[in-house]
Parts: structure tokens; C-alpha cells; sequence
């Protein structure tokens, strides 16, 4: 099968062979990420994460609530969420299949409100319709499949359950050449020198280049049964937060 996600340079064209290069890579660069992340992006991915922690802090501020926060990485995205939960509500679910990545992030939010979960976002090991809250950032666009993968968010999610995917995009005008030349040109180097390593962040720029436009993404979010799709830009759409919801049931 032609693989319909992530394609890391060296994998063979299935969804299995995509699956485990990109696994393998998170793993190689676990113990720099974080730095990475803050020096080439200038610490605006903080923003980003909290913006979209507020987006879903209705859902959050229910002591009750089932969240998930799928690829979290080195658990950022579950940092930004847990700031806006009470205290003695139920602990938010930090999902990932690369487990140098979440042994990391596990340091970060153990003991505070979350639980670390070895996890294929393809394969969830959830009950269907079990979940109030998916938010996955910057993980999304490294899945071998997009349309399974929403399609799989779909099934654990309850009627009404709210979906948030935070993820790179390409902004247009002046502004979109000169992110172009600085994230092909200039990241990969900076990556280069930091991690050591060639390959992560000339990945980096590929993917964000084979990741649907944001209209191609919110077809593809109908196509999978969500409702309410939508795509909010962030810093003159070099990110960006798709939402939506699974139906209510009638």
C-alpha cells in the first residue's frame, strides 16, 4: 500500500516501513528536541501551544473529562493543557509511540496531573467513544496515514468530543519566501549543528511541504465524518489549529 502520510527519506513507500523511520528518527533526537524546538522556532512554539491549550479550556475545566494528547512528544502540548485543569480531575492520557520522546516528556508532567502512554496513534488501545478531547501538536503531519489516523481519532472520540490538531503550514505572500528560505535552508543547518545529525531537519521541511494545504486537511477532516471543521492560523500561517467535533449522536 502507497503510504498516504509521513514520508522520511529512506523508508520504502508502505505505511509500516514510514512508521518505523519516523519512530527511529524521534528516538535519535529525543535528548535534543526541546532545545531545537525553542532556538529555531524563537521560543513562538510556547505560544502556539498555549493558544491552543485556551481554545479547548471549556472541555478542560470539566473535572470529568477524558483528554487525550496524542504524539505529545516531549509533552509541551500536555504542560499547556494540564494549566488549565482543577486540581483532582481525571489525569489527561500523554500518548506516543516514540518512547525516548515520552520518557521525556514524562519527566515533565509525572506526578502532575498526567499519565504517559506508549501508543500508535493508528492502533489507540481505547475503547470507542471513550474520549471528550483530542489535541495532538506537531505529530500529526509524522503519521503514515493521515486519513486513518483521523478516522481512528474518530472511533475513540464520543458523540460531540472535540478534536484539535496544531501543526506547521505555509503561509503565502513575502512573508511565506522568507519563511520558505529560512526553514530549507537555515533550519536544517542549525539542526545539523546542535543534534549532530543530517537527516531530522531536512525531514522537517518535507513533511510540512507533502502536509495538505489547509483546505485539502479540512476536506479530508469531512470526508472522515467530523462536523464544525475549521483552521485558525497562527503567526501569519506558519502554524495553524484545525478543530472539529464527532456528530452528536441523533
Amino acid at each position: 500500500m502507497t503510504t498516504t502520510g509521513a514520508k522520511p527519506l529512506g523508508a520504502q513507500q508502505d505505511e509500516t516501513s514510514a512508521a518505523h523511520a519516523v519512530r527511529k528518527m524521534f528516538d535519535s533526537i529525543a535528548p535534543r528536541y526541546d532545545l531545537l524546538n525553542h532556538v529555531l522556532s524563537a521560543n513562538v512554539d510556547r505560544l502556539w501551544w498555549r493558544r491552543a491549550a485556551r481554545r479547548f479550556r471549556a472541555v478542560l475545566a470539566n473535572p470529568d473529562a477524558a483528554i487525550l494528547d496524542i504524539c505529545c512528544g516531549t509533552g509541551d502540548m500536555t504542560m499547556a493543557l494540564l494549566k488549565h485543569r482543577p486540581q483532582q480531575s481525571r489525569p489527561i492520557l500523554a500518548a506516543d509511540f516514540s518512547r525516548a520522546m515520552l520518557s521525556r516528556g514524562a519527566r515533565k508532567f509525572g506526578g502532575r496531573g498526567a499519565i504517559a502512554v506508549e501508543a500508535d496513534a493508528l492502533h489507540l488501545p481505547l475503547r470507542s467513544a471513550s474520549l471528550d478531547l483530542i489535541v495532538s501538536a506537531f505529530g500529526f503531519r509524522n503519521l503514515a496515514n493521515y486519513d486513518a489516523g483521523l478516522r481512528e481519532f474518530h472511533r475513540v472520540l464520543k458523540p460531540g468530543g472535540q478534536l484539535g490538531i496544531l501543526d506547521f503550514s505555509e503561509p503565502g505572500g513575502l512573508i511565506g519566501k522568507v519563511y520558505a528560505f529560512y526553514f530549507r535552508r537555515v533550519l536544517p543547518g542549525i539542526g545539523r549543528m546542535v543534534c549532530g545529525k543530517d537527516g531530522p531537519y531536512n525531514y522537517l521541511p518535507a513533511s510540512v511541504d507533502s502536509f495538505p494545504r489547509p483546505a485539502a486537511m479540512l476536506e479530508m477532516m469531512q470526508a472522515a465524518g467530523y462536523t464544525g471543521c475549521a483552521w485558525q492560523p497562527y503567526t501569519f500561517g506558519i502554524a495553524g489549529l484545525y478543530t472539529a467535533a464527532r456528530p452528536l449522536v441523533l
